[in-house]
């Protein structure tokens, strides 16, 4: 598909999507959200892993409030519903591994896409802040899922309340992102990263992002149940003989992601 306002690359099982509207910090304008949107369905198809970044200094500005004319011209409501709900949705229930590489500043709806990623990375440089306070909002785009459950109920408060700036090595410290790390290190430790990820047990993968999320709602009976469960179908996967074989063998395995 020829994307406007994103660019979508496909190389060794990974496909990355970069926001690409450096210009504004890649702010999310309506046609971006349908790109993006589009993206994060198809590469499942493409990879067996999906990297989202941001061209130029920056990840994501949030919302591009230059996509109105005027602040009446804006529904925030029906933006929410029928634009955000579809791509977060979207992120949050891709089959294969999702990685935010955070390469600059993610502010507003541009932090909390980072966070529906299965895991966030970020260059020391990177910041996030949850800037909806400061125009007389509230954190959206999942801010206010993802944020009490990565680093609990005080800290998410604060942040909400305060609109401060967090650096990317304290976001790290926090459990809010996965790992910060030094910027000239960056773009090889996120392409490492993708790279193990898509070497790996593709079905297994998918297992575990559905077991981990599950037990927040799950009774300790009900979360056995599903481990159970779940480990019935991975121990019938081509990959799980793969493991044995190899574990056996004293060699590196080779997973087909099935």
């Amino acid at each position: 598909m020829d994307y406007q306002t994103i660019l979508y690359d496909v190389r060794d099982d990974v496909a990355t999507v970069t926001l690409n509207r450096p210009e504004v910090m890649n702010g999310l304008n309506g046609q971006m959200r349908l790109d993006l949107t589009h993206a994060v369905k198809h590469a499942p198809d493409d990879a067996r892993v999906l990297v989202i970044t941001g061209a130029g200094r920056g990840f994501c500005s949030g919302q591009d409030l230059g996509d109105r004319r005027s602040s009446a011209d804006i529904d925030l409501e029906r933006t929410l519903r029928e634009e955000y709900e579809p791509l977060l949705n979207a992120i949050y229930e891709c089959p294969i591994p999702t990685i935010s590489a955070v390469n600059g500043p993610a502010a507003g709806a541009g932090a909390n896409l980072a966070l529906a990623a299965d895991v966030v990375i970020a260059a020391e440089s990177a910041s996030f802040i949850q800037a909806f306070a400061r125009i007389g909002l509230i954190p959206d785009a999942g801010g206010t899922y993802w944020l009490p459950r990565q680093v609990g109920f005080a800290r998410a408060m604060g942040a909400a309340l305060f609109a401060d700036k967090i650096p990317a090595r304290q976001a790290a410290e926090w459990g809010m992102i996965w790992e910060a790390v030094a910027d000239d290190e960056f773009a090889e430790t996120v392409k490492a990263r993708a790279t193990h990820l898509a070497a790996g047990p593709t079905v297994a993968y998918k297992n575990i992002k559905r077991a981990l999320r599950q037990s927040y709602d799950n009774s300790l009976s009900d979360q056995l149940r599903l481990e159970a469960e779940l480990q019935g179908k991975a121990g019938k996967t081509r990959d799980f003989l793969e493991g044995v074989m190899a574990f056996m063998e004293k060699r590196t395995a080779r997973y087909e992601g099935r």
